[in-house]
Parts: structure tokens; sequence; C-alpha cells
């Protein structure tokens, strides 16, 4: 069976990534890099790919089986767009859009067409979430009750450089807690209402640098996420998953979920469980659940291919990056109002059969 041909448009820090994992898996082939910028001439001449500088630039005998859109968050919705007018299965970069409105009328589109929409919360495909959501549903900890994930990190000045990260639609909410947002919502279920502060005390950017949000999810579960991108520190998915080898790693954990029966940490799956009927005076018996580690990313590609060739149905479909980015777009709103927002109050629009 020939290699399904993958194109991925744009060539920043995560359409990079994406780009090496095409070249490197058996049954995918990178067929093009679609990036107007200097950046993604040069990546696709060293790595001997076509280059184009558009999507409507591809020649027939280059037309790709399945794109990947890696743009910037306020281009999201304009590329998936041409992706699915052309016929073509599209795996968009996390947020699916920088505003609700377009992201409905982007699943609308994908489900009308018939074109299967993906998004790339990679995290889901981690085999460490995978068990994490076995353990959580299972039952192991009892009632699940409270939740804590931490984002802190401190992006250096020159991330900053590339205008749209410092532009409305970027910021460590858009950009970094919606992965914990969407993780939260696997594990969890849906979020009822959401209430948030936000500062750009450090560099004054019209985006945030640190938020911290409270969740309510509609079967009780109570949460909390702070995140900051100015802060020095070792307690973030990337420090303690090691991932990502970019970033160093650290020991401790990015998320504590707590139950009536027990606990657990992550990334390092440590299960606190009563050895009788829980009391805080008498001691948890500890255990490091197993699992057998892959990269999310390659696993991610090849359940796309998957989806390509009709043997599955998309993990994370648009309707369900639609679902995050409402929880997101609530958090915004409720950090500038300074008001609890119910997600019940949404408006219609954002309902893709209502587009």
């Amino acid at each position: 069976m020939k290699p399904l041909k993958i194109a991925v448009m744009g060539a920043g820090l995560i359409g990079r990534r994406h780009a090496e994992r095409v070249m490197s898996e058996p049954g995918t082939l990178l067929s093009a890099v679609i990036d107007p910028s200097p950046v993604g001439r040069d990546f696709a001449g060293n790595a001997g790919i076509q280059w184009y500088t558009s999507f409507q630039d591809i020649r027939a005998e280059d037309r790709p089986d399945g794109v990947i859109v890696a743009t910037p968050n306020q281009l999201h919705v304009e590329n998936a767009m041409e992706v699915i007018a052309a016929g073509i299965p599209v795996l968009i970069e996390k947020p699916i859009a920088d505003d609700v409105d377009a992201a409905a009328a982007l699943v609308a589109a994908g489900e009308k067409a018939g074109i299967p929409l993906l998004v790339g919360h990679h995290r889901r495909h981690n085999p460490m979430i995978q068990v994490a959501k076995q353990i959580v549903d299972g039952g192991r900890l009892g009632r699940i009750l409270a939740v804590h994930g931490t984002f802190w990190v401190a992006k250096p000045d020159d991330y900053f450089d590339i205008p749209w990260r410092r532009e409305a639609g970027a910021g460590p909410i858009f950009v970094n807690l919606i992965h914990d947002v969407d993780l939260f919502r696997f594990l969890f279920g849906e979020v009822e209402a959401v209430h948030a502060m936000e500062s750009h005390a450090v560099r004054h950017h019209a985006v945030e640098d640190t938020a911290v949000v409270s969740l309510r999810f509609a079967n009780g579960v109570l949460a909390t996420l702070t995140g900051s991108d100015a802060v020095a520190a070792p307690w973030s998915w990337e420090a303690t998953t090691g991932e990502n080898p970019a970033f160093p790693r650290y020991a401790g954990h990015c998320y504590q979920i707590g139950g009536t029966k027990g606990s657990l940490g992550i990334p390092d799956l440590t299960l606190w469980t009563a050895t009788s009927k829980p009391d805080w005076l008498e001691p948890l018996a500890e255990e490091r659940v197993a699992y057998e580690a892959a990269d999310p990313l390659c696993r991610q590609l090849n359940h796309f291919c998957d989806v390509i060739c009709g043997e599955a149905a998309p993990l994370v479909s648009g309707r369900e990056g639609l679902a995050t980015l409402m929880v997101v777009e609530a958090i915004k709103r409720s950090a500038r109002s300074g008001q609890m927002i119910h997600l019940s109050d949404a408006d219609a629009s954002a309902d893709p059969q209502k587009v």
C-alpha cells in the first residue's frame, strides 16, 4: 500500500514537529510544506520537500490525501476552509479557531461536505492519559471531587518577537491552558460553569501572561487551573512529562486528581489509596501504575491516517474542538467581566446545527 501523502500548512514550531513526524513514519509521505515565509521555504528546501506559498498553488500531482493545518491561531478557520472546499481531510492544530462562531461555521462546513475534521488536542493520544482515564472511569479513586492543574513556565522574550503571539487569540489561555481544559473534559466530562481572573502585569501585551481558573463540571467535580508563561518553575505538562525533548524534565506533578477513595498524580501515575476506610490519620498505599510510553504526535498522525482511510472515527472531532473552545472562550469572558459564566448561556450560534 502506498504511503499517504500529507501536506503541512505552517512551518512554525508545531508545524515543523508535525512535518518531522510525517517524514519519519513509514505509512506517510510529506508531500508539501505550505508557508509563505522564508522559514517555510528554508525548511522545505533543507528537507527536499516541495514548497508552496499557498494551498491554492498546489499542483494536481502534489494533491495530498490529508492536510495538517498548523498556522497561527487567527488563520486556522480560513486555512481549514480551503482544505475542506478541496474535499481533503484536515487535522487542524488547537485551538480549532480563536472565535467560537467561526469554529462553529467550520464544523458545519466540514459536516455538510462530509469531510473529516480533526483537532490537534494530541495529549488525548498519550498512553499515559489513556491509562489515567481507565483509572478514573474504573472507580479506583471513588467519587472524583477535586482536580488541580498547573502550567507555570517562563517563555523567553524572543518567543514574542512573532507578532501574533502578542495579540488577541494568543496568550497562555488560548495557546497552553486549552490543552489542559481539553484533557479535563476528556477525563471528567462537560464543564458547567467557569470563573477566571487574568493579568498581563509582566509584559503588558494585549494578552494575559497569568491566569487563574475555577471550573465546575456537570457531574459535580470542581477543578482549578493556574497558568503563567512568566513564572520560572518546573510544574507544567511540558516540564514533567518529557513529551517534548526540547524541554528540561523535572520530577513532580502537573495534575492532581482527588477522589473519596484515593488520588492520582499525573504524569507519573502515582496512585494513593486508602487501605481501609479513608482516615487522614492512617497511611495511604502508594502504587506507581505502569504504562507503555509512545509519542502522542505520532499516534495522532497514525490515527489521522486511519480516519483518511475510513478505518476510524476522529478521536477529537471538530465538535470536540468546538466544545473545548467554548469553555476557553467562557474563561476569557469571565476574566474580562469578573463574573461566573455558565456554559448553558453560550450563544446558540455556536451550535453547528444552527449555523
